[in-house]
């Protein structure tokens, strides 16, 4: 039987490692992470993460052949497979801070790998690295090998959060990367046959090892291009008059370019895009490209222009001031059907508004208080660490109240800010809403998620992004 071991428990690791399970019931897999509350999570009714379809698979194959355990060295030693899919933070100090990541977690489970290891083994890059980490790591496990072989592959995941078991079970593509010799094509070929099991062969791509690194961040670059691309024509949209839905319409009816990735936003959020682009600006100056670096600069530079805007906005069109006005936010994490608010747009809309003193009722379906607390106080690239490395227990931001139901939160408020596009939104009372809220009444839609002229007849102004602007907001400034 073979053996595989996934070293971290996270949005990567137990959705990839549970489908695994699931469509290689000859294979044994056990998913290992020092956090116990975590293991503890996986193993409850209750799963650290939420993803749609994610608790039928995990509980079909919980303890038959998919097993979470804290025993991390046990079964990394007993494995013939190991995936890696430990936290990449972006450096906070140092050479390449605020840009490189931080490669502390990975080196201490190759390291861990090595001490502990008795037979040959196949170790899988999963979690997002730098283009030339499996060379590092490769040194680490060969210096410290005591005879033992070990053959290093990259196998970038591409999941979407929301979508994350359809992606698996039906992924475009599967990507592995390993070394051109004979043992490394072997290793290619052992993993491979996992996939096959229920991929089409045709899908699963073989590179080298560093095109298969260097694919994982350009694929996410592209598609934060895309976004920033089009947030930057909402901004155009509204100074003109367009519609901003019409023109990235008509754009994605073009073959060449397409539908997805072309809906304007208050900006886009989530573990990798800034992350990976950041990695990719510091590999670019470490190859003396300035040029290019400059060039994916522009997409982070653009999606936080997009998030200024939006709260400028927001402050502008009511009288200049938000300062102890009650503010309702609807939605929190970085996109619907995930609890994950990671790099959302959210917090940095929030923490603009409480710069200027507002009041704010945050309502999400799926994000408890602890965390929305914890974001708005933690550092930057903070959230990335391990959670035994975080902050215990946040202050308290005594200007937020998380509440857990829409009405509750937008009751007294001055305006609204749709953050995140959860269904739920789409259809609520929004009459209702406007009767129990102060006037004049603003809605400020930063997904394009409500009918505008539905609630400008209810009697809402409405600030919807890369919609023609509400003639109330024609003469106010865009930017302070």
């Amino acid at each position: 039987m073979v053996k595989i071991c996934c070293i971290g428990a996270g949005y990567v690791g137990g959705p990839t490692m549970a489908i695994i399970a699931l469509k290689c019931p000859s294979v044994e897999v056990v998913v290992v992470d020092i956090s116990v509350s975590r293991i503890t999570a996986w193993n409850s009714d209750q799963l650290p993460i939420y993803e749609p379809g994610l608790d039928d698979v995990v509980k079909q194959c919980r303890g038959k052949n998919l097993f979470f355990s804290t025993d991390v060295e046990k079964h990394v030693s007993e494995a013939d497979i190991v995936f890696v899919s430990v936290n990449t933070p972006t450096k906070t100090r140092g050479l390449g801070a605020g840009k490189a990541a931080d490669l502390t977690y990975w080196e201490s489970a190759a390291r861990m790998i090595a001490d502990v290891s008795k037979s040959n083994k196949i170790v899988v890059e999963k979690s997002t690295v730098p283009v030339k980490t499996a060379e590092a790591i490769e040194k680490i496990l060969t210096h410290n090998s005591k005879g033992i072989q070990f053959q290093i592959l990259s196998n970038p995941e591409f999941l979407a959060e929301g979508t994350a078991i359809q992606d698996l079970l039906k992924p475009d593509r599967v990507l592995i990367g390993g070394r051109e010799t004979p043992e490394g094509q072997k290793a290619i070929q052992a993993l491979k046959d996992v996939y096959s099991q229920w991929v089409p062969e045709d899908r699963i791509l073989t590179t080298n090892l560093w095109s298969a690194e260097l694919s994982k961040l350009a694929a996410n670059a592209f598609l934060a291009q895309r976004i920033s691309s089009v947030n930057a024509m909402s901004a155009l949209c509204e100074a003109t008059g367009a519609n901003v839905t019409q023109v990235s319409y008509a754009v994605g009816t073009d073959s060449r370019i397409g539908p997805k990735f072309l809906n304007s936003s208050v900006g886009f959020g989530g573990s990798c895009f800034q992350k990976d682009i950041l990695n990719l600006v510091y590999i670019c100056e470490c190859n003396g490209l300035p040029e290019v670096a400059e060039y994916w600069k522009q997409v982070i530079k653009i999606n936080d222009y997009q998030k200024n805007r939006f709260v400028n906005r927001v402050v502008s069109s009511m009288f200049n001031t938000v300062a102890n006005k009650k503010i309702a936010i609807l939605g929190f994490a970085f996109k619907k059907d995930t609890g994950d608010t990671r790099e959302t747009p959210a917090i940095d809309v929030c923490k603009g508004l409480l710069g200027d003193k507002a009041r704010l009722s945050i309502y999400d379906p799926q994000v408890t208080e602890d965390q929305i607390q914890r974001d708005l106080t933690m550092d930057k690239f903070t959230w990335d660490h391990p959670i035994h490395l975080q902050p215990m227990s946040p202050t308290t931001v005594k200007q937020v109240n998380v509440v857990w139901d829409a009405y509750e939160a937008t009751k007294d408020a001055h305006g609204v800010c749709i953050l995140t596009e959860w269904d739920e939104f789409k259809t609520l009372d929004y009459k209702r809403i406007y009767d129990n809220m102060q006037k004049p009444a603003f809605v400020f839609d930063g997904r394009n998620v409500a009918d505008v002229e539905k609630l400008r007849e209810i009697g809402f102004i409405v600030y919807s992004i890369g919609k023609p602007l509400d003639p109330w907001l024609k003469d106010l400034p865009a930017v302070a």
